[in-house]
């Protein structure tokens, strides 16, 4: 996607080009990705109060106890999406602020994202839409796990830690599909990417993780 707004000051294309650097520095090494991640205007993507680190490599509040992930994890779990061939339909599981669905967007891959906090859901609607987003479609969640309709998917990224394997989630891939998605119990996580075989999921622990936990149904 061609870049519209490059910002000012904390928001410029230099302070990106560090940020860059640093993904680099820090072992992201696909060029798509690091484009994708240098054309999404993450500052957009977060209260103005907190623009000025917008482009610092964290996670960000955005509200109702979610994050916005940081710059490294969406380009680390981005690169493992598309790392065997580019899926032309992806499921995201917590759309949060929009960001990671902006950035596979970026990428050309279809988005269906799913959200169960109605304001971050409305806020990431308008948003992406505002700035030309149109491969992202957005629902809220409800007491079915995912967007099974839609499916199966050659690929689902799943951007809040689940206590185990989501199942439900599993059933959704494609035959030699690909799941990344944190697990485990209290505040870390492993980063898992898991391919549905025909013999059952196969799993790869890749590194310790830090995100929100996955809530699959209201209370």
């Amino acid at each position: 996607m061609e870049q519209r707004h490059e910002g000012i000051g904390m928001t410029s294309r230099r302070t990106r080009d560090r940020l860059i650097n640093r993904l680099k520095e820090a072992g992201i090494a696909d060029e798509r990705v690091l484009d994708a991640i240098t054309g999404v205007p993450r500052h957009l993507f977060v209260d103005e109060a907190l623009g000025s680190r917008a482009y610092e490599d964290t996670a960000l509040p955005i509200g109702h106890g979610q994050t916005i992930s940081q710059p490294y994890m969406v380009a680390k779990m981005t690169e493992l999406l598309i790392a065997e061939g580019m899926p032309d339909r992806v499921l995201e599981i917590g759309t949060g602020s929009g960001y990671q669905a902006a950035v596979l967007d970026a990428l050309g891959i279809e988005v269906y994202s799913v959200e169960r906090i109605e304001p971050l859901l409305r806020q990431a609607r308008k948003r992406l839409w505002d700035l030309g987003y149109r491969r992202c479609h957005l629902k809220q969640a409800t007491d079915v796990v995912g967007w099974p309709e839609k499916g199966p998917y050659v690929a689902i990224i799943v951007t809040a830690g689940a206590e185990e394997l989501p199942e439900p989630l599993y059933d959704q891939l494609t035959l030699d599909g690909r799941m990344v998605v944190p697990v485990g119990r209290g505040g870390e996580q492993d980063l898992f990417l898991v391919r549905k075989t025909a013999s059952g999921p196969e799993t790869q622990t890749l590194e310790r993780v830090r995100f929100v936990p996955l809530i699959v149904k209201e209370s």
